[in-house]
């Protein structure tokens, strides 16, 4: 029998748990856009507890709970702050622009901060030729750069200046709990800054499908409206939505085990030549692999590797990201390893 590949492209190739098939197949279900589906409201009311925040709207994905953020708090015209290697910035199809019409001012560098004098500097001036500067967005973790933890300090000191300056700001959360979980801090404290967060549960969490956008109840009133705009009010997604809480309510402590994995790869990987590997920026459950001169780039990397059973996805001309979950363990682990060790030596690493 053929092994399955070891699948590190991302951690949203997780499949449903038993308990999240068991949950789907019992779930109450109601019409959400007429009456209101009970499981899905349940789910809303779990993940805004967790998040600290009013009320939370079930939404088909990360980028549509981001979207809703954008046109909850800006109106066509306005301006965004935001991280230059950000989800909403990178990966969201310039939807900033084409649904919002909003201009993107972005700040900071590949390793994921987001400076405060860079931010301050964005600013625009009370002047008529320039756009108003409505919203900072944020990302935690921060995917482009490696799953990195933004530190608290950084959070807190653009909340203050947001706040000095009447400027909401919007969190981007899609693995928010594996910051939770490295940190050590609750969701709550990490989402206090924030007027809006987007929380994905079919990344290491492990739903098949679905986020939650959440926020204050007069929020939540403009959020409604883009959802609707967007398309993302479900009907009978009860059963969608109570596979999202088993991943929210039992998810969280086993990101753990993705961390140490994590943690491991990239201390074994630091050690071949020819691969460049930081182990003290591995915060949570990705690892970044920078390939050296004179080996191939990355696409052809990812293209052999996969043809010897193992799946890791480029970012970038000589970047590969490696990105733990709940569906590879050790096994997998040693089996990747190998494979890029035997890729390096075939095709000779740097001296």
């Amino acid at each position: 029998m053929t092994q399955p590949p070891s699948d590190f492209r991302s951690d949203t190739v997780t499949r449903p748990t038993p308990a999240m098939l068991e949950a789907m197949v019992a779930a109450e279900v109601g019409d959400d856009v007429l009456d209101g589906d009970p499981s899905v409201g349940r789910l809303e009311r779990i993940a805004a507890d967790w998040l600290g925040k009013d009320g939370g709207l079930f939404v088909p994905s990360g980028t549509m709970a981001n979207q809703i953020a954008l046109g909850a708090h800006t109106r066509p015209g306005d301006e965004i702050v935001v991280q230059r290697f950000a989800h909403v910035t990178t990966f969201e199809a310039g939807s900033a622009g084409a649904l919002h019409g909003l201009q993107s001012m972005t700040v900071g560098s590949l390793e994921g901060s987001m400076p405060l004098e860079e931010v301050r500097a964005a600013l625009r001036p009370d002047f008529i030729h320039c756009p108003r500067t409505r919203l900072i967005c944020m990302e935690q973790t921060h995917n482009v750069a490696g799953g990195v933890v933004v530190p608290m300090e950084e959070v807190q000191a653009l909340a203050r200046f947001a706040q000095e300056h009447g400027i909401p700001m919007h969190l981007d959360g899609a693995r928010l709990a594996n910051a939770v979980v490295a940190s050590g801090l609750s969701a709550r404290a990490w989402c206090a800054p924030f007027e809006s967060v987007s929380l994905c549960l079919s990344k290491g969490l492990g739903a098949p499908v679905g986020s939650i956008i959440a926020g204050s109840e007069s929020f939540l009133e403009r959020a409604r409206l883009w959802r609707k705009r967007l398309g993302g009010w479900m009907r009978q997604a009860g059963g969608l939505a109570e596979a999202g809480r088993i991943a929210l309510q039992q998810g969280v402590e086993r990101l753990e085990e993705d961390h140490r994995l994590a943690t491991t790869l990239a201390a074994r990987l630091a050690a071949v030549p020819g691969l460049g590997v930081a182990p003290e920026r591995v915060h949570t459950n990705m690892v970044m692999v920078e390939l050296q001169e004179p080996l191939p780039a990355a696409a052809q990397a990812s293209a052999e590797l996969e043809a010897a059973g193992v799946r890791i996805s480029p970012m970038g001309p000589r970047r590969l990201r490696i990105v733990t979950h709940r569906d590879v363990g050790p096994n997998d682990g040693e089996r990747l390893i190998e494979a890029l060790q035997s890729w390096v030596q075939r095709h000779g690493s740097p001296v």
